[in-house]
């Protein structure tokens, strides 16, 4: 997969533009590099990363998940991640709702937890299968050590921003304690040679959503990301750029920070033109906080996060005091857009986050 030569992404289709924060400025620490990152973390809530430093670490992610797919459907299936809200494992395509009418997705991917990973050979939470196994020392683990690095620098500045105290926000997220941080490698199968002149409204591959975590380090050779920009109702493709990374924030960090930094809906369709008729892979790292932690707003800890809170009604409100853990709001997500737990539309409504419009396919 690494040094394939793929189609251009078409110039001819919606696309939103991205802030392009530079990571070496952001550890160096420059001023205005950091208030483009806070700019577009407010904003949008996504932004590109240039300079990361994890090229290597990726490519030999995409070659473990090749490898990994390319195993018999069977044996696959025996680290399946199941119907009761644990993500860590295989899913296979079709095991998950992409909308309230029960549609089903495209992509099969495999989740492999932050914590197993480093504790490896010892199991935490699960096994998994061989070509994983094969790859945890050399492949996975230096992958999440690096994401871990990006995702925590991050958190640093964000700490600073909100005024929040030094260590604030890594304490949420410390590295020995169990949570749902997960590697996840995607592969969505290419569309037929029929269908690449594509309609308006390409079959979703993965539905639309807000991240479940803090932030998301993602990685991508083609097009079929789209985001729905505040103010919007058509969606906008992000244009993949060779070497950068896409990050976002995710639902848990909305709370802790009372809406301050934005969790924004996105969702996955095939690459747009040409490029349809490759297989898309995707890789992405989600850091998210340690399973005991509340999922509600730290206004106590910060005058800047009270003076939000403060600006709301009571109903506003309680949207950041959920009185719900990490754990359990990763889990109600994670069970409730399972194909096999849905009764109706509701299970599928009762999957969704901090932001939802159903009006929007």
């Amino acid at each position: 997969m690494p040094g394939l030569t793929f189609p251009p992404f078409p110039d001819n289709i919606p696309i939103h533009p991205l802030l392009v924060v530079d990571y070496e400025l952001i550890k160096a620490n420059d001023a205005d590099e950091i208030a483009k990152l806070w700019k577009a973390a407010t904003e949008l809530g996504f932004w590109y990363l240039k300079n990361h430093g994890a090229e290597r670490e990726v490519d030999e992610m995409f070659e473990m998940g090749e490898k990994t797919m390319k195993l018999p459907l069977e044996e696959k299936m025996k680290f399946e991640q199941g119907d009761n809200g644990r993500s860590f494992g295989y899913k296979a395509a079709g095991a998950n709702a992409t909308d309230e009418y029960g549609n089903l997705d495209t992509v099969e991917f495999i989740n492999i937890s932050k914590n197993d990973a480093l504790a490896f050979p010892k199991v935490v939470h699960r096994t998994y299968p061989s070509a994983v196994n094969d790859r945890m020392e050399s492949t996975i683990k230096p992958f999440i050590m690096k994401a871990l690095e990006v995702n925590t620098t991050i958190l640093t500045v964000f700490e600073k921003k909100l005024v929040l105290p030094a260590g604030a926000l890594l304490k949420l997220h410390k590295n020995e304690d169990l949570s749902g941080c997960e590697a996840r490698c995607i592969r969505n199968p290419p569309k037929s040679t029929s269908d690449i002149s594509a309609s308006a409204n390409p079959k979703v591959a993965i539905g639309a959503h807000t991240d479940f975590g803090s932030l998301s380090f993602l990685h991508n050779r083609l097009g079929g990301l789209q985001v729905l920009p505040p103010g919007y109702t058509e969606w906008q493709y992000v244009r993949p750029i060779p070497g950068h990374a896409i990050c976002n924030i995710g639902d848990a960090l909305t709370l802790l920070c009372g809406g301050i930094l934005r969790s924004n809906l996105h969702r996955v369709v095939p690459p747009p033109g040409a490029q349809a008729a490759y297989t898309r892979w995707s890789l992405v790292y989600f850091t998210r906080p340690a399973n005991h932690v509340a999922l509600n707003a730290l206004s106590e800890q910060s005058a800047m996060i009270k003076a939000r809170l403060d600006q709301l009604t009571p109903d506003e409100r309680t949207k950041f005091e959920t009185n719900t853990t990490a754990l359990e709001w990763f889990t109600r997500r994670i069970k409730n857009q399972r194909i096999n737990n849905r009764k109706g539309p509701e299970t599928w409504r009762s999957s969704r986050g901090t932001e939802h419009k159903p009006e929007i396919a």
